[in-house]
């Protein structure tokens, strides 16, 4: 993997910002994050047994490692099938999976990421470190959105509805650039908007 940018100091909103919506996100609606936390794992295993979560090491900030946890939405031994990314109609996303991926429904569990301080709930992408390494092969600025900690949603996961890696690194870019709570919290909106809509799942 290209080495890393250079650290850039995170703004001491961020922590602030990423605990104070953690805490009242779930307060404020505590039966229904109950409700989420006991039916998903229930119903991928009624579609396709267990393991209820999928694991997998991602490259966070300054290059760092850190292992993601996800709802798996994808079946049984399905990356020793193929790439771990997928296209859509990907006949191994199972049909809850599909459901989960609309809504971004399978990403909850990378709450306990942001409440270690692995994530934030705003900012680039967190990729494996094969991805990484690819993209920084291609792409010589792909260093510089390790800067900062990856994000549950970003500029990139928001607006960008497409797989171009070059459209995907000068949104993160941007939000480098730019990051503000105010940024932060219409990010977050638009993510709960999309969520709301089941809109997610738009990759080609």
């Amino acid at each position: 993997m290209s080495e890393a940018a250079p650290s850039a100091e995170t703004p001491r909103y961020k922590r602030a910002m990423d605990l104070a919506v953690l805490a009242a996100a779930h307060l404020a609606a505590l039966p229904l994050w109950a409700l989420l936390w006991i039916a998903i794992p229930v119903l991928i295993m009624l579609d396709d047994g267990r393991p209820v979560f999928y694991r997998q090491r991602r490259v966070g900030k300054d290059g760092a490692l850190f292992e993601v946890l996800k709802f798996r939405t994808m079946t049984r031994g399905s990356d020793e099938d193929g790439p771990a990314r997928t296209a859509r109609d990907d006949p191994r996303v199972t049909r809850f999976g599909r459901l989960l991926r609309r809504t971004a429904l399978d990403e909850l569990p990378q709450v306990l990421n942001i409440l270690r301080g692995e994530m934030s709930f705003v900012g680039p992408r967190a990729l494996s470190a094969a991805e990484c390494a690819e993209l920084a092969e291609r792409l010589p600025d792909f260093a510089q959105r390790q800067a900062v900690l990856p994000g549950l949603t970003g500029l990139a996961q928001v607006y960008n509805t497409g797989d171009d890696p070059e459209r995907k690194l000068a949104y993160d870019l941007d939000y480098v650039r730019r990051r503000s709570p105010l940024l932060d919290a219409k990010l977050l909106a638009l993510s709960a908007a999309n969520t709301l809509r089941g809109r997610w799942d738009r990759r080609g």
